[in-house]
């Protein structure tokens, strides 16, 4: 059972529901935002920052999946490590893929530049001062500095709203295996599909 109360959309702010439109959306896409409503400015500005790095996303759709879900291990966000998203799925993401993120950097599957970002997400989430100059070097034989920048507000997200969405422990509407209470993966279990 979730810690934080979820709103119905019939209680959510006129802008909120007008920015998110959650007749159209299930009960799990509608997500964080039944919480969020609770502070419908907070609200408000959170899904502008969250829509701008989905809008003006460089980085492939693939690549920041496979982040996603590698930081939602470390986070232990249930919810996160669940989904999966459409516009990856479509870019390639296929569950096979996904079990190479129990151990990524030995994964011939994946590429130089996913592993490198990757490796830095890892770190975000696990030791964010280990991130050095070496990090950044091997960052940039594969990104432009825009796009370093795009990957670490990406992650910075992923990070700080999956451990808070982990601490809401948002399972009522999971597949049973997310629902324990032991360390879990997002390899090798159920999963959901989400636009």
């Amino acid at each position: 059972m979730s810690r934080i109360a979820k709103l119905p959309a019939e209680q959510w702010d006129a802008r909120l529901v007008a920015a998110i439109q959650p007749d159209n959306l299930t009960d799990l896409e509608q997500g964080l935002t039944r919480y969020f409503a609770h502070c419908p400015e907070q609200a408000l500005g959170l899904m502008g920052f969250g829509g701008a790095l989905k809008r003006n996303r460089t980085l492939p759709e693939r690549l920041v999946e496979l982040v996603r879900l590698r930081v939602a291990f470390f986070n232990q966000c249930r919810s996160c490590m669940a989904i999966r998203y459409s516009d990856a799925v479509a870019d390639g993401v296929t569950e096979g893929l996904v079990c190479s993120l129990e151990r990524p950097q030995e994964a011939e599957n994946l590429s130089a530049a996913e592993k490198a970002a990757i490796r830095y997400g890892e770190l975000m989430a696990t030791d964010h001062l280990a991130i050095d100059d070496a990090v950044y070097d091997e960052l940039r034989q594969h990104f432009s500095e825009a796009q370093i920048v795009e990957l670490g507000m990406t992650v910075a997200f992923f990070v700080g709203f999956g451990r808070l969405a982990a601490t809401w422990h948002m399972v009522e509407e999971l597949p049973q295996a997310f629902r324990t209470a032991e360390t879990i993966a997002p390899w090798g279990a159920d999963k959901i599909q989400v636009r």
